[in-house]
């Protein structure tokens, strides 16, 4: 289990019969269901583009984009923010970006 972790933290667009090939080339010959079970165990899944995912809810609100008419001419004028977090060893480090 520590090496499909360490291996999804690296590749988490890897699968099961992915996960089932990089642990036979470390010597650990498992069957597809055995890597399934642990993966379904660890709580993980292959990063892929699920289905119907561009589709809007329509409970949803939508908003309107409020800087299409204005012109950004200078420093200041316009901010904007973004978060995200990274896995670490021990827990998680949170990312901010604030952009001028």
């Amino acid at each position: 289990m520590r090496l499909l972790d360490k291996q999804y933290m690296d590749t988490p667009y890897y699968g099961i019969r992915r996960m089932q090939w990089f642990l036979g080339q470390k010597g650990h010959v498992e069957n597809h269901k055995k890597v399934a079970r642990l993966l379904r165990l660890m709580g993980l899944e292959a990063v892929y583009p699920k289905p119907n995912l561009s589709k809007a809810n329509p409970a949803h609100k939508i908003y309107p984009y409020l800087l299409r008419s204005v012109k950004i001419e200078q420093v200041n004028q316009v901010w904007s923010t973004d978060i995200t977090y990274i896995p670490m060893a021990k827990g998680f480090m949170y990312f901010i970006a604030v952009m001028d």
